[in-house]
């Protein structure tokens, strides 16, 4: 006896759910193991000096960092473009790129839970447990660590309450969600402040806050202002 088309399509729905899951589940399942290797390295492959100790676990910590800003950058550059007026009507990009948008967001609280346990377990970084979720209790750069710490809070606000949007008041979450923007702006600070490096870094600062103010600006500007957007169709009798 068939099964009735709409069980089917429940059972169809039940198995993309648990394939995404278990996606998921491998990202946060690579980043353990990444994290473990970073520690194994030092026992398998002694380091030759303190310099070195201490820089393989910051340069760990500093490339999970930019990671999860370079990946954060793309998803609000696709949020941007995906609530853009022109998209629904023309670009239709929506079945493109928000699976990309929603499921970004896993990947960038991986790097950034292992940016953080990083810099809890560097002995010489000098932010701890209580410097990495209090604000101003960081021994190193206490302000640009706050910033940091309080753009994780925003961070899972805004990301969980994308996921249960049912739970709370109609419309609550669109406005919750637009402080994505505040999110970046404490990234850009909290990476810019704290770390040493970021003189050499700019160029990926400046590229991120490029690619979201371009994308903003023609978000929140250009399609308000009655100027004309980029249309994919072609004109009439063309």
């Amino acid at each position: 006896m068939a099964a009735h088309p709409a069980a089917a399509r429940s059972a169809a729905a039940r198995s993309a759910t648990t394939a995404r899951l278990s996606g998921r589940a491998w990202v946060v399942l690579a980043a353990l193991v990444g994290l473990v290797a970073i520690y194994a390295t030092n026992q398998i492959v002694p380091a030759t000096s303190t310099h070195q100790a201490e820089m393989r676990i910051w340069l760990a910590a500093r490339a999970a960092g930019f990671l999860t800003l370079g990946l954060l950058t793309l998803q609000v550059v696709f949020g941007l473009v995906l609530s853009h007026p022109t998209n629904k009507a023309t670009w239709k990009l929506s079945k493109l790129l928000f699976p990309w948008h929603e499921n970004s967001w896993v990947f960038v609280m991986a790097f950034l839970g292992l940016h953080v346990v990083t810099l809890v377990g560097d002995p010489y970084a000098g932010v701890g447990i209580g410097g990495a979720f209090v604000p101003g209790l960081s021994e190193y750069r206490s302000v640009p660590v706050a910033l940091g710490t309080l753009g994780l809070y925003a961070l899972l606000l805004t990301g969980l309450t994308a996921r249960y949007t049912k739970l709370l008041p109609k419309g609550l979450w669109l406005k919750l969600h637009r402080l994505s923007l505040v999110v970046l702006a404490l990234s850009w600070a909290h990476g810019v402040l704290a770390g040493t490096d970021s003189v050499a870094l700019a160029g990926v600062y400046g590229a991120s806050f490029s690619l979201v103010l371009g994308a903003a600006t023609y978000r929140y500007w250009v399609s308000r202002s009655g100027r004309p957007t980029f249309s994919t169709s072609l004109p009439e009798g063309s």
